[in-house]
């Protein structure tokens, strides 16, 4: 906050400000204290509430992640659909390789890239900022392409182990027709997995795509954190922190109470307790 050079009485006087001088179990308890206020301290660079902050920056990351799950999930599923009723084919082949290929580049190239071609060569977006549509496009493709890989991986593996079992093959016999078939039967027994790893990725994206929101200079959570660490700002890294866990807890529970009404396994297990 001060520098290296600082004079001593000058760090002295900092430290009795945000407490620092205090016992390790007295600034928890302070900060426990604020917590129970519904508080999480200053920013010890702009004095501003970090709480206040936090809400004037969630719902950029909101719309980041909601722009992102609706480009990922259609997409990711139309694949893994594609791929799993043309399994072991080159149409498959292909697709597996692109899945893989889109797990395995990190964001922060492929960011760049998209970048470099959408905004730079082709100038159709802005290449960085907060603002309408037009600025959420690119991060929000960015951020989708580990989550299209997934969902579409996730897809094939499950419609895969699910075509061969019983009840499919017996319901083929029976002459029962091939839609019906897919939507009553087997598209209904692969929701559960799907909306496992939708949840998951939905609740890491409004914790806050660090590296996309700060590539693409993106105001939200994600860049907010990673300007706290930098600055080694421990109110805003600390409030980052267990705002993201909050909503990562109740994005799992939602997801809980939504297997209820998908699996009536679950039902079973709650009417025998």
């Amino acid at each position: 906050m001060v520098g290296e050079r600082a004079q001593p009485e000058i760090i002295e006087k900092i430290r009795k400000e945000v407490g620092s001088d205090k016992d390790i179990v007295s600034q928890y308890l302070g900060y426990a204290g604020l917590l129970l206020k519904g508080e999480f301290g200053r920013s010890y660079y702009t004095n501003r509430k970090v709480f206040n902050d936090l809400l004037l920056k969630f719902p950029n990351t909101l719309k980041l992640a909601l722009g992102a799950m609706i480009i990922a999930i259609p997409v990711g599923l139309f694949f893994g659909f594609i791929s799993a009723y043309q399994r072991d084919t080159m149409i498959d082949r292909i697709i597996s390789s692109l899945s893989v290929t889109g797990l395995s580049l990190p964001v922060f190239w492929s960011g760049l890239l998209i970048m470099l071609f959408f905004s730079l060569k082709l100038k159709l977006f802005p290449p960085s900022g907060t603002g309408d549509i037009r600025f959420l496009v690119l991060p929000a493709i960015t951020l989708s392409l580990p989550a299209i890989a997934t969902l579409a991986r996730i897809t094939r593996t499950t419609l895969i182990e699910i075509f061969d079992m019983p009840f499919v093959v017996t319901a083929r016999a029976k002459g029962i027709e091939e839609y019906k078939i897919d939507l009553i039967h087997v598209f209904k027994n692969a929701l559960i997995p799907l909306v496992t790893v939708i949840g998951l990725d939905f609740g890491s994206y409004l914790n806050g795509a660090v590296l996309t929101e700060t590539i693409f200079g993106w105001d939200g959570i994600g860049r907010f954190t990673m300007e706290g660490i930098i600055k080694r700002d421990y109110p805003v890294i600390m409030g980052c922190i267990i705002v993201g866990t909050v909503i990562f807890v109740l994005i799992n529970l939602l997801v809980d109470i939504i297997y209820h009404y998908l699996d009536p396994r679950v039902k079973l297990y709650e009417n025998s307790l």
